[in-house]
């Protein structure tokens, strides 16, 4: 079964401006990623989707596959879509171009599922909430599940509400609850993606502004596998110093 990753990879951002090519370690970010997803023992393909040229011309410089697509995608999920109506993959993994330090275990343990059971069309990650600020923050995402890994829901609330007890109690049991985030890289059966940006915007979707509750609505089984691996995403510049930071100390040991 053949499975392609692709990492949607914008230039205009908010907070930081031309992200994917900020220079990390003396490479663009975006080659970390590339070169991590590269390293999955589930993908055969890594193609980097992107509607602006500087970010074309760095990943053929470094030797990455790169496509060109339509600059009026209103999410990553359209532009990934795009692509995938030019591949035969029967797979496609959606990876975020701000992860340098992305674990490319993370990818296979999210893609397996979908290789081991073809009643799955769509598939994500979660990790175990270690810290009871994360619970509390609506910056991170928490999600639930059934006791197949079958997602229920997810919400930037903190779900599931441990009912009588106070937040300090909550951080004190936090060890053993079982409170899980979310993490953004799903992985999609070919057939599936294409239909899904035609499906209209569902309520729930609105409302939390987040767009995999859109499969929920629809009634869509979104399989929701666990990793023990640790996310350090960058959003900010101050966040690109923390992962040099951290590049820098695992190079040292």
């Amino acid at each position: 079964m053949q499975v392609t990753a692709i990492i949607p990879a914008r230039y205009a951002s908010t907070r930081f401006p031309g992200k994917p090519l900020a220079a990390l370690l003396g490479r663009p970010m975006i080659e970390h990623v590339y070169t991590r997803v590269a390293s999955s023992a589930t993908v055969a393909r890594v193609i980097v989707a992107t509607d602006d040229r500087r970010i074309e011309q760095t990943v053929r410089a470094f030797g990455g596959e790169v496509v060109m697509t339509r600059a009026d995608h209103a999410t990553g999920t359209d532009r990934l879509a795009e692509v995938a109506e030019r591949l035969d993959a029967d797979l496609i993994v959606n990876v975020q171009g701000d992860e340098p330090l992305i674990d490319p275990l993370m990818i296979d343990q999210a893609v397996r599922p979908l290789l081991e059971d073809a009643s799955i069309r769509m598939g994500t990650l979660k990790s175990r909430i270690d810290r009871i600020e994360d619970f509390y923050s609506s910056d991170v995402v928490k999600v639930v599940t059934d006791r197949f890994g079958f997602a229920l829901y997810f919400s930037r609330a903190p779900i599931p509400s441990p009912r009588g007890l106070t937040p300090g109690q909550l951080a004190e049991q936090l060890p053993a609850l079982k409170l899980y985030r979310h993490i953004g890289l799903y992985v999609y059966r070919r057939d599936f993606l294409l239909r899904y940006p035609l499906l209209p915007k569902t309520p729930l979707e609105q409302l939390e502004s987040l767009e995999q509750l859109r499969a929920l609505e629809q009634g869509e089984r979104l399989f929701v596998a666990e990793t023990d691996s640790v996310c350090h995403g960058v959003d900010t510049p101050r966040d690109l110093e923390r992962v040099a930071a951290l590049m820098q100390e695992k190079m040292c040991r």
